[in-house]
């Protein structure tokens, strides 16, 4: 991961209400959560501040959607937020002199 996919994914989550719903849908794993589910818990009542808020993580790649017939079914798989921490991770941890070097 480079400096930029990584400053992209965190501005997609720099918002409470999208880091809030990314939580939300690794909680629920694999099985995933329909868009009124997540809406429910997370308190929201407007569907379409929801909507806006899953397309924004669905295009930086931290979501996924599927219909299935009315629903449409969101994910968060691991991948994208491991690599993220990860990439945090060994930036953060990269020392002065191998920086320098």
């Amino acid at each position: 991961m480079d400096e930029s996919t990584a400053a992209s994914l965190l501005e997609a989550i720099g918002n409470p209400v999208r880091l809030r719903a990314l939580i939300e849908l690794r909680r629920a794993g694999d099985a995933g959560l329909s868009v009124g589910a997540l809406q429910e818990r997370l308190g929201i009542d407007a569907k379409s501040t929801l909507s806006n808020h899953l397309r924004q993580l669905v295009h930086a790649g931290l979501v996924t959607q599927e219909r299935r017939s009315t629903v449409l079914l969101c994910r968060a798989p691991a991948d994208p937020l491991a690599g993220l921490i990860d990439f945090l991770t060994r930036a953060a941890l990269t020392s002065v002199d191998e920086h320098t070097a």
